[in-house]
């Protein structure tokens, strides 16, 4: 990181960026261009989760290249001035690369849904098998990742 004063080194720190954020930029290579979609997610142990469709084109690029680089970020303050040059944004975010695996068994299915939920209300939930057989669920062992903050 060029700016070693807004770097976050704290592991802990950098995982409460992630299990405060709502949503997950996930980057993969479609041949060699960059394809980005905004995700809801889970973390987790070291674990990113996603659910999505079970086709489309996410689905084709992690099964070809499942190697990715995800985002997230949280807005704490926009700072406004007279001056252009003087605004600026307060924020905290993490990157980080890693690979994507798409779960099959539904025990690990159900976990990495109860992750996502947990996310956004704190609880776990029921899942109908009919639900759990139609949705696809994405496991992301992270890499690494640095945080940053301003």
């Amino acid at each position: 990181m060029r700016r070693k004063e807004k770097e976050i080194t704290n592991r802990e720190d950098i995982e409460n960026i992630l299990r405060q954020s709502k949503v997950c930029r996930l980057a993969m290579v479609d041949e060699d261009k960059p394809y980005m979609v905004p995700l809801n997610f889970g973390y987790s142990n070291g674990c990113l989760f996603f659910h999505c469709a079970k086709q489309g084109r996410k689905i084709d690029l992690i099964k070809k290249n499942p190697n990715i680089c995800f985002e997230v970020d949280e807005l704490i303050r926009l700072k406004k001035a007279s001056l252009a040059c003087d605004w600026g944004i307060d924020f905290k975010s993490v990157i980080g690369s890693g690979t994507a695996q798409i779960l099959e068994d539904s025990k690990e299915k159900i976990q990495a849904l109860n992750a996502i939920m947990s996310q956004y209300s704190g609880r776990t939930f029921e899942y109908p098998d009919e639900m759990l057989e139609k949705t696809l669920v994405i496991k992301v062992v992270i890499d690494e990742m640095t945080g940053k903050q301003s």
